[in-house]
Order: structure tokens, then C-alpha cells, then sequence
């Protein structure tokens, strides 16, 4: 039984995140600790005070060449009409690279400019220069020089550098113990099973690494039960072992989120939210001096959270200045609406079409994590700020290289397995990246009208003529250079629970079985087939319990449908194979790539078209996904 002072209590603020930050970092001042690293173990430390050589390098006159070591001044008269003979031991001594100098020789002549007469003398022709093919003393280094200021990251061919100027230890700013600890009853370990109702705990493993990478180090707590005790004592232990604790979950306002409570009851609270979306229910207060950051739960929110206010402390406890990622200028390829008063944060898909970076947004649901796998970069849009519209040009924070930006096929459209497929052997041989947008074929039409892709996967029907994608193709884009490149056969079926319990065959018995329809968005191929078997068995929309539920991919459908022993959805057989689902075969249908010809003529286009013709990217399409790849298709030019 929770008691009272932890029943539910919602005051979760709106300040605004450069607010809280630089109050979190005026209020918590780090307590720097320096210790001695071996430098040959000192990769990615940061340096606590300037470092000096300890040794000049070279530390004596060392032969740049394999020759012989002369005085200069005996040289003088050395010509070819005039040979000079040197006696070893007197006038020169033989030195490899590397070897010393000795004094009084001042200059080495290269083995190749000398004649050996015998085993004791020499004959030269060109006069020596003084230290000439000499490294001398300190030319690389020199002693008590200084190698490094403080807060200098140490990378290397810095320990070659230490090394080098016998400088065996160095002074580092201790890392900061960050411990992370994770919070909630449905969570369960990545080695254990996660039945119904479990989720398997991740988010304290990427958050830990996040502290690794920036220069702390992570202590991963072990899984902590949204029970105030148990929270509370997780707390208080990593408050005595740490400089930062970050505590997952629970920061929020529901009724099994303690911890803003437990923090106020041990410590002190100064901000519990800020205007950001996603990430607003975060906690920053202190427990006995030492800093608690309360994230949220999911993994969006959380990663956000975890950047704006542990990186920026750990790289203040480090004396280093907080990384700054590139910016671009993009051109949106879609409408972008935001919330007055909040900063809205955007994962963003950027592509570098017809000369312009283009970029759209992934979803926005805080939960997935796979936006950020996908993400190219980020769109903040101010809190003062409605949004913006399609084709504004905006400023984009690179999550990616540039290059490799550059070098992606924006293909957006129909979704299909095969494009992911295609993106592997793509990358394989040519480093080359597909970057693939579900939106469904009438959007992929758009996109290339627009010039705002690469590629666009369609697989629409005319309920007219009953051919495939070529007469939309005729009425969208009539006027540009296009080309239609068919792809692939495929069969579109019913995707139906094991043994298919409300035995499902048509669309007239998903409406009499009220059955739990698992629909595509607007403008999919998919949803037009639909809706066509729906006018040839004269029923409307309306009739079709969730007609509205909108999905945007086939495997969304298929998972929907595993979930539900009343659901049933229409996709491609591969998405059904994948979630172990029974398939009802309903139509044959094409599915193929609509490009612009300059892009069909392109470099990048002849390595598609090539990938998508070769007999192990046929192969794999054909045994694994159950297609039939359009061998040696034409292309039609419209």
C-alpha cells in the first residue's frame, strides 16, 4: 500500500530548456578529481592541468639518411673535376638513420653521393652543407616545451607525442561516475523473456553508453520496481557513489511516478518539466550535493533529455566545450505543425535531389526508438513558432556525414521489403544507402512530381482498365521526363490469425463477422485494392468495422493482425510469413520504381537498375519474399 505523500501530484512546469540548463549548471558546480594515467592508456582522457615534455625528441643529433657523418668545412673543395678522399676514423664515420651524430661532424652526405674506394677511404664530388641530413636536438620536440593545455582531449598521436617525449603518465580529469538507474515494475532484463505485459529494459544500456561515449563512465543499476522504497534507496546509495544520477521513468505525473517526490522528500526539486516535445517531464534537483536528473520513459524523450542536460554537465566536469553538429539548410518536402510555447523536436529523413537537400519528418511518437536508427538529422522548431510549410527552406542539425546524405537514393512511396533488401546489396557494393519513405504510392507520385525523391515505389490499380500503375502515372506526371521501370510481381492476400478463426474468404465476410479491419493510409495501393473490392461487392466504407484504423506498412498491418484473433488486414505475402500469420492470396499486382530520367540515366541509376537485375538480388527476392523480379524489364518513357 502507497501511502498519501506519494499519491498523485501534477505540477509539471513549462520552462523553457536553455532556462533550466543554465541553472542546473550555475547551481552544481563540479567537484573536479584528477588522477594518473599510464599514457599508453589514455585514449579519449581529458588532460586536468598543461602538459610539458619531459625529453626533447630526437634528444641527441640523430642522421636523417644512411650515410656518412663529415665536417662540412673539409668538404669545401669537393667538385667532379676535383674528387675529395675522405680516411674513415678522421675525415668521416659511416651512420644509419637514426644513429647518433657525434661532434665535431656536422652534416651527413647520403650513401648514394658516396664512392667507397676501399673498405677505409671514400671519394665525394659535391660539398656538404652545414647539418645538412640532420635532425637536431629538439626538432620535433623539445624539453619542458608545452604539448598540451588543459582540457585537451587526447587522441592517438597525442600518446605517440607523450611517449615520444618521455612523458610515461599524465594528469586527467577523473571521469564522473554517472549512475544510471532504470525504474518500472513491466520491465524485465534483455536476457529474459518478456511476456505479455513485460517490456525488455533498454534504455538504461543505450543511456549508459551516451555517458560513455561523452567521457563519463557508467554505472548501469540494476532494475528498480516503481516502489517509493525500493526507489528511494537505489537513490540514496548512487548519491553517495556518483557525481550525476540519471533515473529512467517515473518522471512524469501518474500514479506510480514517484520520483519527483522522492527527490523533494530527500533533497531539493528545481525544475520538474520544460517546453520541449517531445521530453517535457524532466526532473532536475539534488539529493545530499549531488546532482539527480529524472528522464522519461520512453526511449525519444529519454535519449533528448539524457543530450540537453547530462552531456552538457559531464563535458563541464571535464572542461570541454559541448560538441556542436553540423547545419544545413534544407528544403521540407512536407508541412511541419508545432505547438506555440514548446520546442518541437523533428527527426528528420534528408535527401540531396536535383541539386537541393530535401528532408522529411519520421514520426514524431516519443516511443520510437527506430526514428532515431532512421533519423538523418534533427528540426527544432522554435517554441514561439507554428510550424512550417512544404517547401519552406529550414536550418537541420546533422546527425549523419554529409557525404553520406549526398550519396543516398531517396526512394519514397509504396512500402515494400524489397526496397530494404535492395538498400543492403546497394550499400555492399557501391556504399550507396536507400533512403526509404512509407507514404504510400499516390505520395511517391507526388514526391517525383515535386522532385522531391529519387524513386518512388507504386503498385496503383485503375478500377477502369484494371492495368497497373501507367495511367496515374500519365495523369500526375504528364509533362516531365519520367520513366516507369517495372520491378516485381507480387500477390496481395488477406493477412489472417493462425487457422483463420472467423474464417475470413472475401470482404462480404469481414463485414457480416464483424470482423476488426486493419486498414492502409490514403493514397496506399493497398487501400485503393480495398476499396475496390468493396464497389465490386457494392458495400461502402462505412459498413467495415475499422475502415479508419490506418497503418503505414504492411508489416504494421501484419503485426496489428498477430495481436487481434478478430483482425484481419490485406498486404503482401512476406509481411504475413514474417508475423507467422495464415495468407489468403486476393490479387496478382506489379509493383514497380517510378524515376526521373536523368535519374534512370544517372550513375547512381545504372547501379540500381544493375543491383535490381543481378541474379543474387533476384535469388534472394525470389526464395525469401516469394516474388517474381521483372527479369530484363524494359522501361517505359513517358
Amino acid at each position: 500500500m502507497v501511502s498519501k505523500q506519494y499519491k498523485r501530484k501534477i505540477y509539471l512546469e513549462d520552462k523553457r530548456r536553455a532556462e533550466a540548463l543554465t541553472e542546473l549548471l550555475e547551481k552544481f558546480p563540479p567537484k573536479r578529481k584528477i588522477e594518473k594515467v599510464q599514457s599508453s592508456a589514455a585514449l579519449g582522457r581529458v588532460t586536468a592541468v598543461p602538459i610539458y615534455a619531459r625529453s626533447s625528441m630526437p634528444h641527441y643529433h640523430a642522421s636523417a639518411m644512411d650515410g656518412i657523418a663529415v665536417r662540412s668545412e673539409d668538404t669545401y673543395g669537393a667538385h667532379e673535376q676535383h674528387p675529395l678522399l675522405l680516411k674513415r676514423g678522421e675525415g668521416f664515420i659511416f651512420v644509419d638513420t637514426g644513429n647518433v651524430v657525434p661532434y665535431p661532424f656536422d652534416a651527413v652526405i647520403m650513401i648514394e653521393n658516396v664512392e667507397e674506394i676501399d673498405e677505409d677511404t671514400i671519394e665525394i664530388i659535391e660539398p656538404a652543407s652545414p647539418w645538412q641530413h640532420i635532425r637536431p636536438i629538439g626538432e620535433d620536440i623539445v624539453q619542458e616545451e608545452m604539448l598540451f593545455t588543459q582540457g585537451h582531449r587526447i587522441r592517438p598521436v597525442d600518446i605517440g607525442v607523450l611517449l615520444a617525449s618521455h612523458t610515461q603518465e599524465v594528469d586527467v580529469v577523473k571521469k564522473p561516475i554517472v549512475t544510471v538507474i532504470p525504474t518500472g515494475n513491466e520491465l524485465v532484463s534483455p536476457s529474459e523473456m518478456a511476456g505479455t505485459g513485460k517490456l525488455i529494459e533498454f534504455n538504461g544500456t543505450v543511456i549508459a553508453n551516451y555517458v560513455n561515449e561523452w567521457g563519463g563512465e557508467a554505472n548501469l543499476h540494476e532494475i528498480v520496481k516503481d516502489e517509493p522504497d525500493q526507489i528511494k534507496k537505489a537513490l540514496l546509495h548512487a548519491t553517495e557513489n556518483s557525481e550525476i544520477v540519471v533515473i529512467n521513468a517515473g518522471s512524469s505525473a501518474g500514479s506510480k511516478d514517484y520520483t519527483v517526490h522522492i527527490i523533494e522528500e530527500l533533497g531539493e526539486v528545481f525544475t520538474h518539466g520544460v517546453a520541449t516535445r517531445p521530453g517535457k517531464p524532466v526532473i532536475i534537483g539534488e539529493i545530499n550535493g549531488t546532482i539527480v536528473i529524472g528522464i522519461p520513459g520512453y526511449p525519444v524523450s529519454a535519449y533528448l533529455s539524457l543530450e540537453w542536460f547530462v552531456q552538457p554537465l559531464i563535458c563541464k566536469y571535464l572542461q570541454i566545450p559541448v560538441p556542436r553538429r553540423t547545419k544545413l539548410q534544407v528544403k521540407l518536402g512536407r508541412r511541419i505543425v508545432s505547438t506555440m510555447g514548446a520546442e518541437d523536436f523533428v527527426r528528420m529523413n534528408i535527401g540531396y535531389v536535383n541539386g537541393v537537400f530535401v528532408a522529411n519528418p519520421l514520426t514524431r511518437a516519443a516511443g520510437v526508438t527506430m526514428s532515431l536508427v532512421k533519423a538523418d538529422g534533427i528540426l527544432i522548431v522554435p517554441p514561439d513558432h507554428l510550424g512550417y510549410e512544404q517547401g519552406d527552406m529550414v536550418e537541420v542539425e546533422l546527425w549523419k556525414p554529409l557525404e553520406e546524405i549526398q550519396r543516398s537514393i531517396v526512394c519514397i512511396g509504396s512500402h515494400d521489403l524489397t526496397i530494404d533488401l535492395l538498400s543492403t546489396y546497394m550499400k555492399k557494393s557501391y556504399g550507396t544507402k536507400i533512403l526509404s519513405s512509407h507514404v504510400g504510392s499516390m505520395a511517391g507520385i507526388m514526391a517525383i512530381r515535386k522532385g522531391e525523391a529519387h524513386v518512388a515505389g507504386i503498385h496503383l490499380l485503375d478500377p477502369e482498365t484494371k492495368e497497373y500503375n501507367l495511367s496515374y502515372v500519365r495523369k500526375y506526371v504528364s509533362g516531365q521526363e519520367v520513366v516507369l521501370y517495372p520491378f516485381l510481381r507480387r500477390s496481395q492476400g488477406w493477412f489472417l490469425p493462425k487457422g483463420n478463426p472467423l474464417q475470413i474468404e472475401t470482404v462480404q465476410d469481414i463485414v457480416e463477422k464483424q470482423a476488426h479491419f486493419v486498414n492502409r493510409q490514403k493514397g496506399a495501393g493497398t487501400r485503393m485494392l480495398f476499396d475496390l473490392l468493396l464497389k465490386e461487392a457494392g458495400m461502402k466504407p462505412s459498413v467495415v468495422n475499422g475502415y479508419n484504423r490506418e497503418m503505414f506498412s504492411h508489416l504494421s498491418v501484419a503485426a496489428e493482425v498477430k495481436g487481434d484473433p478478430r483482425a484481419v488486414g490485406l498486404g503482401i505475402f512476406p509481411a504475413a510469413r514474417a508475423m507467422g500469420l495464415e495468407f489468403l492470396p486476393v490479387a496478382e499486382e506489379r509493383y514497380d520504381l517510378l524515376m526521373t530520367v536523368s535519374f534512370f540515366e544517372s550513375m547512381q541509376g545504372k547501379e540500381l537498375i544493375s543491383m535490381i537485375q543481378s541474379s543474387q538480388f533476384i535469388k534472394e527476392v525470389t526464395e525469401k519474399l516469394g516474388y517474381a523480379v521483372i527479369k530484363d524489364a524494359e522501361p517505359i518513357f513517358i
